[in-house]
Order: structure tokens, then C-alpha cells, then sequence
């Protein structure tokens, strides 16, 4: 009889004899067929990395690591990696125990099979159909004896080579393979044994002891106290189905809690519960009533599943997953779970009433919030922890908050933590966070925060930090990152987390699922890509079977995809306007003539290059066509000293490294880094400046050391020195630096949500440096890239040759020169980065001819010829542009640049006196439409806080604000102007002068009090009021309101103080404020 196996001689021989040899041992020695099925598995694990051109590991080379390096390269579908696990687990049993069970030798057998043919059709021939699995024959054992010593040769001799081996499939990309073993692995049948195995190995996994062929009802397997057993076919009174056999049984002991159907691979799951799995738990046999421990409406059985092994795929929602429904309730609805419970999250549900925590939450006493002498929120942050706790109640799974970098995410969700565990409404809480530093900064804030009787959170509970490792159940909450949980769940062999670990989930940094910070510690990074990251990001969040609810400050799409729409939202120029945050300045535009007019070499000039491979600055050869560079090359592409250097000593003198205020500043990567460090460093020499005021914080700083780099962040963030960091991407996000107020970017941004996160780096407010506002300075035109309407203009996506390709194949009509020209282009510029040896391989592909004489060729086809010739040569374009050439250096000059003037960027305007104009012009045209406006001009004293705040949103929106009118105004008229917005905008349309506005309120005060005998208390009350005044445009009953007045009685204790007249005296103040003759 042929092999079943036989397809695979075609390229993996070694394969073929392992499956064959395994198929011969069937019947005479099953331990020894799965042995051989063990060996298969490993050595198809060994075949991949080796076509993958992946290393082994270079410690603790196992075969378990090996398929783990598989699965993070994500190349390994789940029902792969289950069967390659079964495969593991069986061999090693077979080696130790042995079962000597045909029938489980023929259920792994055809699963090694299956395993056979999503290998060939994955990287041997895309073309490849595969024939039905045939069960092999009993052969009497005399036939057999010599057969098996043959293959056994055969095995030992091939076993020896592990080489690279072509196939059809060779020039495709690791990407393509990646989606093609997806579909190939989703599109796979398997039937109920295999199904049943499959479920049987995820269910051990979770806790229960599952074995459909032993732990059946049938043979005699009963419920027992202290085990938790998953009985196969158990029967019931249902009629609906197989004689009302439910496939699994799940038992906690002698309690009967979950009922489960198994279905075939290819059959709808969802349906299932609402048809088959209800009937079944509705019909409970009367001699099993013993093991009942409830009713719910109909229902005796409080947990329904369905499954078919799958690992749950969105495209293919009803037909993967395990898919779970609690009964106890009516109105509640089916949906699927990424993995099985475990015995322990079963009795943790039973154990929570929903309902009644939603009762006791809806009438929670929320005053701790607002404790002046605990966590004293502000008044939008406990809007945010009630908006969340409203959808929570509503019966919403996942809750999206957008609040600014700067306004206390942190702060808000200890206020959420602690109202949810204390209204017991979850019971286990993980804080999720994608880097040590925020894990570390949130834990600061749990244990410095007083909540109750002068108690922080973590002498309240019992809280693991991101080092902690163990969770048990006194534990209430946990913070972990990304990474972390990624090596506890999905990347683990051996889950130690199960789906009910957590019942509510809050991700700090939202944003985060998309890479922006490039620069990550070596035990943080787990990932290839932007598509890996975000796909292990978010099967890390669906892992668990929880509630979600997750903060930033930038929701970008994929963050909503997620998560849904924001529920509640309080922006960054919302908490400017309401003095939460600080504003910035207009900018400071660096001009040199290399970033206007490009750096530019003329044909025939030499350029040094740097050759990273052989880390060397050479000399270059003479160039034989000119060389343009523009400031997104700087430092990438080419490397300039003398310009670095000058924007540097512009940049410097703006900066005081002995002050209060700190700077960053924005590389383009750590070698930049070092050298505007070791610039910055020598600028400052002659002034006496330490070293230590001036540091590298990147990745690499203390060797990439993760604790000695918190070490560095809290030295920037709380000691004098350092006072200018130079980061690349590690401090753009969620580092929390109070004192920072001068950006310095050096690097172009791409990313709307990286940008806003870098300016929230300095929006923070700091009274202790007296900080009122923070700088910018740009020196790689980043304001170049902001678009009025959309935030950041979009870059260019580069494509591949196969999504290149795919374009030029399309049958659109339209023109397809602009394709042509990119995918020559590309094809050029690989030639350039190509080894000696891979410029063999290609001649040696293209029967004697280079790839530029090849490029050549193909550039003077026709568009049609083109076409046919790329579709002819398919698979070896998709080769050449998966060759890795050799690393890319860079080139170097000494070349000097010249320091223009620099300049001030006031929006769509360059001159001040332009944005004056247009402030003007808006409000004039306007003051009749906008009701803020029109009060400002006619009766400001009666404006109210929330006209206020309108005035100011609308003035924002056309990049109208106070801080850049100032600035504006003092570059206009040489002199030092600090007046608020309505003075402004009564400047605009009145004419009035334009006074500072601490001048105006002096001079009102000092009017009021020579209008008037006031007594002592009268007179330090009123003095109180001023100080207040010096940062507050208006004055009325809301204002005591605020905590420094209402700490001392509010309104109605000043009006006492005041003998009932304070309405006339806050109507008096707000008069020469602005009408009088300030």
C-alpha cells in the first residue's frame, strides 16, 4: 500500500520515510508509531526555521523553544501549534509510559497527516491538492521486518542533512507564507476524533482532567470529589440529538457546572448552544438530580460551551471558537472565549451576582473622590470614572476614555480601581500597561495615594507589581505589561492564566497598539512588525474574559476598533482652557540653508561613506550623478556635523542647563543621540556646564539595562541633573516629567499620535518652577507636516513587490506606467544593497545576466510586455526582493551649513503681525455669530466660566490662543504682554489698550478698595481674591466653588464676611477689570 506520506519525497524526504515508518509501526507497535510521529513533528519544526532562515535557539535548543520561536514569528496557525504540541506530549508518554493504543496511534496519524499537508501547501507548492487520508492495513509482521529496517537506514542517512531546500514556493515572502498557513490551517478538515483530541489536550490545559476515549460515561467514569473531570457523552432526557448524549460533562467535584457539544471543524459552533447544548441542560436525568446545583428559569446547568476546536478567527465568527453562554440569566447572549475556563473561573463565576453589584455600585458613596486630603479628583476626572461606571452598569463589555497626556489617567482609574473593588462589582483587576517604566510609574501612584482612613490602594489590597509573578485570589490587582502576559498566555505552551484570571481590564496608553516607540528594552520586545504587534496586542486583550476599559490621550483606529468609540473625552486644549494643562508657545523655526535649499553634491564630488559591516568611514569614489538630500535624510542618509552643530548653538541659547526647567530633545536614532549630546556638551564647556547636565536616554543607555534606564528616567524626572535628555522614542510616551519645558525636535515625525505624545511631554503643569507655558523648537520643519483639518498630513506607505505586483495584475483600465516605475525602481535599488554571492544566484537564475542588465531589459518593454513578463517571472521577483542585501551604511560630511534667522510659527501665518490681522479680521467678522464674542465686547462682567470656556474653544479652533496672541503681540510691540483672551478680542473689536492682565487686576483692586472701607478681614479676604485673579479672567459666585475657596465655607461664608454685598463687589471687581480705566 502507498504511503500516505509519499507527496512529501518531493522535497522533505526525510519527512516522507519518518510519516511511512510511523504508518509500518501502526498495528505491531503503536508506541512506537507515535514515537515516530514525535520525531516527524520536530523535524518539520527544524525544515521551517531553516527555510525561514531563522536560528535556532542559541540556549536551551528544545524542541518546545524551537515551535516557540515559530509561534512569535507568527507562523504557526493555533491548530497547527496544537498539533504540534499533541505530538510533543504524546511522544514523551510513549518514551515513558505507553499506551500501546491502536486507536490513538490512528487518531495522531491522520492529525500528522493533516500536519503533512498544511506544510506542503504552505511552503512546498501553493498549487498542491492533497489526497484523502487513507487508513493504512494491518500487514502481517514477517512482510514487515524488513521494510522497517530499510526505512530505519533510510531515516538515519537523511536525518544527517538539514539544508536549505527550493521550492515552488521560494520566492515568496515570509509574510505571504505567514497568511497563506492562516488559510491553509482555516481551511483544513477535521474530523470529530481529530476534533476531540484537539478539545481534549485545550481542556488539560485549563485544569480539567479530559480524555473522550477513558473519562467517558459509558465506562464507568463518575463525577468524584476533589477532581474536576470533563465526562465524555453524558446522557440526558433531551431527545433532540444522539440519543441526548451531551459531549462533555464539566464537574467541580460532585458539582454539575457546564455542559458542552463538540463539533466537527468545518461545523457552525455559535448556533449550537442555542439548538443542541440548552436542550441538554434543560433535561437532566433524574438519577443525576444529586449532581444539580441550581435552576435558573428551565435551565439545570448554570454554563453552556460549544466548540469545534478552532482557534476563533473574526472572519470566520460562527464557524471557530469556543463559544460560551451563562444560562443564569435570560437576557444574556452567547459569545466566544479565546481559551476554556479553567475549574477555579467556573466557581469564581457562580459566585458573583452581577446584579446585585451593579445595585450596590449604582448607589456607591462616590465622596472619596473628592477627599481634599486623599485623592481629591478634579471635576472631569470623576465625570470620567462615572461615565465608565454608567456603560459598565449598562451591560457594555469594553470602555474607551479620551483624556489628555497630562490630566491624570493615572489618578482616574485608582479612583475606578477602588470604587469597583470596594462596590464588589469585579473582583480582579489588571492594570495594562506596554512598558516597565509606566507599570513602574503606576505602581508610585497606588502606594502614594491616600484613598480611605489615610490608606493607599495597596495597604487597602493586596496588589502584584510588574515584577510579580504569582496572582492567587487575595490578589485584587495586578500590573503587567503587554509583553509580559504574551509569555503567560498565548506564547506559553502552558497557559499559568486562564480567560477568568481577570474580570475587568484597564490599558493605560491605549494608543500603544500601535508602535511608536522604536526604541524598547531587548525583554520587551516580542514582536517583528507594526501587524505583529498589533496582533498580539490584541489577542492579549480578548484573551481574557473581562471587561475592558482603556485611557489615551490619541484614540487612533485600530485603538476604537477595539475598544469603540470614546464614551468620554476631555482634550488637551479643553484642559488649557480650563488651566488644567499648559499651553505652548508659538514655536521657534530653525532656518539654515541646508534645511531650505537641501544639502546637494555635484557630479564628480567625493562623499564618505560609513560601511556598517565593516564598521568603517571610507573614503567614497567620485560620484557619478548629484546627490540631493532633503531634512527628513539628515542623519538617516547622511550625516552632518557642521549643521547639527549650528542648530545646536541656536537652540542653546534659548536654554538654561543650571535652571529649573528641563529640556528634550528628539533624535532620529541613538547615533544621533550621541553625538548631540557630545555637541551639547562642548557648547556649554566654556560656561562651567557638568556632563552630568546633559544625558542619552534611549534603549541603549546602561546596555540596554531595563532597571538601570528607570534608574536614569527618575533621575531626569526628580534630580537637578540631568537637565537636557536626548531620547529617540523611549521618552515620548507616558513618562510623566512635570518640569520639562523645552521640546527640541531633530527628527521628522509620521505619526499624528506620536507627535501629540511627544508635545504632551511638556503640557503638565509644575508651580514649583513658576512654569506658565512650554517651548518648541523645530528644526526639521515637523509644522510642515500639520494639516488645519486632519491633524498630519499622510506619508506614503511603502509597498512590497508582491502588493506591487498585485496592482499590476489588477485589470482596473487604468495606467499602469506609475507601477511599472516602482517596482523598477525597487528592483534597482536591491541591486545596489546585493552581496557578491546573491548577485551569483541571481546570474545564475537568469542564465548568465546581471539584475541590472535584467531592469534594463524590462524597462523598454511595452506596458503589455511588461505585464506578461512579470507575471512569467513571478516567482523570481518575489525572490529577489526577499533577499536581506547587506546592512545599509550611510554617508558623511564635513560640509558647513549657514544659521538664518530663526522665526516664530503663528499657524497658516510667519509674520506676528499677519496673526494679529487674522485674529482680528475672525473676530470682527464673527462677533455678531458668536455669543462669547459678542459678551466680551459689550458686558464681560456678566460673562459666565462656561461662556468663557465657549469663547476660547472657538478662538482654538482656528489656532487662535492666548498664549501665541501674547507672544504675538510682545513681538510686535517690543514689550512684554501677558493679557487674556477677552482683553484681546475687546483689543480686536474696541480698540482698547492692550494692558497685562496682573496690571489690570491691580489697578481694578486698588480702585475697589479706595471706593470703599473695608476692615482687616474684609481686606485679606479680598486679597485672596486678587492673588486668585492674577490666573482667572472672570469672577462671579462659581469661583468660590474652587478649593481654595471652598475649603474656607464657599460663597456663603465670604458673602457673610462681606455682610451680604459680595454680588455687588464681584459685579464691581469684573467692571474695572474691563471697563473701568485700568
Amino acid at each position: 500500500m502507498k504511503s500516505n506520506f509519499e507527496f512529501l519525497n518531493r522535497y522533505w524526504p526525510v519527512l516522507a520515510q519518518l510519516g511511512a515508518n510511523a504508518e509500518n509501526y501502526l498495528y505491531s507497535d503503536p508506541n512506537a508509531c507515535i514515537y515516530k510521529l514525535g520525531m516527524f513533528a520536530e523535524r518539520l519544526v527544524q525544515e521551517i526555521l531553516v527555510f525561514e532562515h531563522m536560528d535556532e535557539p542559541k540556549i536551551d535548543n528544545t524542541h518546545a523553544n524551537r515551535i516557540r520561536l515559530l509561534k512569535r514569528a507568527g507562523l504557526l496557525p493555533h491548530e497547527i501549534d496544537n498539533t504540534l504540541y499533541i505530538l510533543r506530549k504524546t511522544r514523551n508518554s510513549a518514551v515513558h509510559a505507553g499506551t500501546d493504543s491502536v486507536d490513538e496511534a490512528k487518531t495522531l496519524l491522520s492529525m500528522t497527516y493533516n500536519l503533512a499537508v498544511w506544510f506542503m501547501e504552505t511552503y512546498g507548492d501553493w498549487g498542491f491538492i492533497a489526497g484523502d487520508f487513507v487508513m493504512p492495513e494491518e500487514v502481517h509482521q514477517a512482510d514487515l521486518k524488513s521494510v522497517i529496517e530499510n526505512q530505519e537506514k533510510k531515516i538515519a542517512e537523511l536525518s544527517k542533512k538539514l539544508a536549505q531546500v527550493t521550492t515552488a514556493v521560494s520566492g515568496t515572502t515570509q509574510k505571504e507564507r505567514a497568511k497563506r498557513a492562516e488559510t491553509v490551517s482555516s481551511m483544513m478538515q477535521w474530523n470529530e476524533a481529530q476534533t476531540r483530541c484537539l478539545i481534549d489536550e485545550q481542556l488539560r490545559k485549563a485544569g480539567w482532567e479530559a480524555d473522550t476515549t477513558n473519562l467517558r460515561y459509558s465506562k464507568g467514569t463518575r463525577p468524584v470529589k476533589g477532581r474536576n473531570i470533563a465526562i465524555s457523552e453524558w446522557p440526558t432526557n433531551s431527545a433532540f440529538y444522539k440519543n441526548g448524549y451531551a459531549d462533555y460533562a464539566f464537574f467541580i467535584g460532585e458539582k454539575l457546572v457546564a455542559l458542552m457539544d463538540a463539533k466537527k471543524a468545518s461545523e457552525d459552533v455559535a448556533s449550537t448552544i442555542d439548538v443542541q447544548v440548552k436542550d441538554y441542560a434543560k433535561h437532566i436525568k433524574e438519577e443525576h438530580a444529586g449532581y444539580v446545583i441550581g435552576s435558573w428559569g428551565d435551565y439545570q446547568v448554570p454554563f453552556l460551551f460549544a466548540s469545534n476546536g478552532r482557534a476563533f478567527l473574526e472572519q470566520l465568527r460562527t464557524k471557530s471558537g469556543i463559544w460560551f453562554l451563562d444560562a443564569r440569566k435570560s437576557s444574556n447572549q452567547s459569545y466566544p472565549i479565546r481559551n476554556w475556563f479553567s475549574p477555579s473561573d467556573l466557581e469564581e463565576k457562580l459566585s458573583q451576582d452581577i446584579d446585585k453589584a451593579n445595585e450596590t455600585l449604582a448607589t456607591y458613596n462616590d465622596s472619596f473622590m473628592e477627599d481634599p486630603t486623599g485623592l481629591n479628583l478634579r471635576d472631569y476626572q470623576i465625570k470620567a470614572v462615572n461615565k465608565a461606571t454608567e456603560v459598565i452598569m449598562n451591560g457594555s463589555r469594553t470602555a474607551l476614555l479620551a483624556m489628555a497626556t497630562g490630566t491624570g489617567k493615572t489618578r482616574t482609574v485608582l479612583g475606578l480601581i477602588y470604587k469597583m473593588l470596594e462596590s464588589k462589582r469585579f473582583k480582579r483587576i489588571l492594570f495594562l500597561v506596554d512598558r516597565i517604566a509606566l507599570g513602574e510609574q503606576a505602581m508610585d501612584t497606588f502606594k502614594d495615594v491616600k484613598l480611605k482612613d489615610l490608606m493607599t490602594l495597596n495597604e487597602i489590597y493586596e496588589i502584584k507589581d510588574i515584577d510579580d509573578n504569582e496572582i492567587n485570589l487575595e490578589t485584587k490587582v495586578s500590573v503587567s505589561t503587554v509583553q509580559g502576559l504574551l509569555k503567560r498566555t498565548i506564547l506559553s505552551e502552558t497557559p499559568d492564566l486562564m480567560p477568568g484570571a481577570f474580570d475587568l481590564i484597564i490599558v493605560d496608553e491605549a494608543h500603544r497598539g500601535y508602535i511608536l516607540d522604536k526604541e524598547m528594552t531587548q525583554e520587551e520586545i516580542l514582536y517583528d512588525n507594526q501587524d505583529d504587534y498589533m496582533s498580539k496586542y490584541k489577542q492579549v486583550i480578548e484573551y481574557f474574559d473581562a471587561v475592558k476599559v482603556a485611557l489615551t490621550a490619541t484614540p487612533a483606529l485600530h485603538t476604537t476598533e477595539i475598544f469603540g468609540e470614546p464614551v468620554f473625552t476631555y482634550s488637551y486644549r479643553e484642559a488649557v482652557i480650563d488651566g488644567w494643562l499648559v499651553d505652548h508657545d508659538p514655536p521657534y523655526i530653525i532656518n539654515t540653508d541646508f534645511i531650505e535649499n537641501n544639502v546637494k553634491f555635484k557630479k564628480g564630488e567625493t562623499l564618505a561613506q560609513y560601511d556598517p559591516n565593516t564598521n568603517e568611514l571610507i573614503n567614497g569614489a567620485v560620484l557619478q550623478d548629484e546627490l540631493d538630500f532633503d531634512v527628513s535624510d539628515f542623519n538617516k542618509a547622511i550625516v552632518l556635523p557642521d549643521h547639527t552643530r549650528k542648530v545646536l548653538e541656536e537652540v542653546a541659547n534659548y536654554l538654561n542647563p543650571e535652571s529649573g526647567e528641563k529640556t528634550l530633545i528628539f533624535a532620529v536614532n541613538d547615533n544621533h543621540a550621541d553625538c548631540i549630546v557630545d555637541t551639547l556638551r562642548d557648547i556649554y564647556k566654556p560656561y562651567g556646564i557638568s556632563n552630568e547636565a546633559i544625558m542619552k536616554i534611549t534603549g541603549k543607555t546602561a546596555g540596554g539595562n531595563k532597571k538601570k534606564i528607570l534608574q536614569v528616567i527618575k533621575q531626569f524626572k526628580n534630580n537637578q541633573y540631568p537637565n537636557i535628555a536626548v531620547t529617540v522614542d523611549l521618552l515620548t510616551t507616558g513618562i510623566d516629567v512635570p518640569a520639562i519645558c523645552n521640546l527640541v525636535f531633530m527628527r521628522k515625525i509620521n505619526s499624528r499620535i506620536l507627535f501629540e505624545q511627544m508635545l504632551g511631554r511638556a503640557t503638565r503643569l509644575c508651580p514649583e518652577i513658576g512654569k506658565t507655558h512650554f517651548n518648541i523648537f523645530d528644526a526639521v520643519r515637523v509644522y510642515e507636516d500639520l494639516d488645519s483639518t486632519s491633524g498630519m498630513k499622510s506619508v506614503s506607505v511603502s509597498k512590497t513587490v508582491s502588493e506591487l505586483l498585485e496592482d499590476l495584475f489588477r485589470d482596473s483600465g487604468e495606467n499602469k506606467q506609475p507601477v511599472k516605475d516602482r517596482i523598477l525602481a525597487r528592483l534597482q535599488r536591491k541591486n545596489n544593497d546585493l552581496t557578491p554571492e546573491q548577485k551569483y544566484d541571481i546570474s545564475e537564475r537568469l542564465g548568465g545576466i546581471d539584475l541590472k542588465t535584467y531592469v534594463h531589459k524590462l524597462k523598454s518593454c511595452t506596458q503589455d510586455a511588461f505585464i506578461e513578463a512579470c507575471k512569467k517571472d513571478k516567482d523570481f521577483l518575489l525572490w529577489v526582493d526577499s533577499l536581506k542585501g547587506k546592512k545599509k551604511g550611510y554617508f558623511y560630511s564635513e560640509k558647513e551649513d549657514t544659521l538664518n534667522e530663526t522665526t516664530r510659527g503663528y499657524g497658516n501665518t510667519e509674520k506676528p503681525e499677519d496673526y494679529l490681522d487674522a485674529f482680528a479680521k475672525y473676530v470682527n467678522e464673527n462677533k455678531d455669530k458668536i455669543e462669547a464674542i459678542r459678551i466680551a465686547c459689550t458686558k464681560p462682567s456678566s460673562m459666565t466660566r462656561a461662556q468663557l470656556k465657549d469663547l476660547k474653544l472657538a478662538l482654538d479652533k482656528e489656532n487662535f490662543t492666548e498664549t501665541s496672541l501674547n507672544e504675538a503681540t510682545s513681538a510686535v510691540t517690543n514689550a512684554h504682554i501677558v493679557a487674556d483672551i477677552i482683553a484681546h478680542v475687546r483689543k480686536a473689536v474696541l480698540k482698547t489698550p492692550l494692558f497685562n492682565h496682573d496690571e489690570r487686576v491691580a489697578a481694578a483692586f486698588a480702585k475697589l478698595t479706595a471706593a470703599h472701607r473695608f476692615n482687616k478681614m474684609q481686606l485679606d479676604l479680598l486679597e485672596k481674591i486678587k492673588t486668585y485673579m492674577l490666573h482667572e479672567s472672570i469672577l462671579n459666585m462659581d469661583t468660590f466653588e474652587a478649593p481654595v475657596f471652598k475649603m474656607e465655607g464657599g460663597f456663603a461664608r465670604f458673602n457673610k464676611k462681606f455682610g451680604g454685598t459680595l454680588v455687588e463687589i464681584i459685579r464691581e471687581i469684573n467692571t474695572y477689570i474691563y471697563e473701568g480705566a485700568a
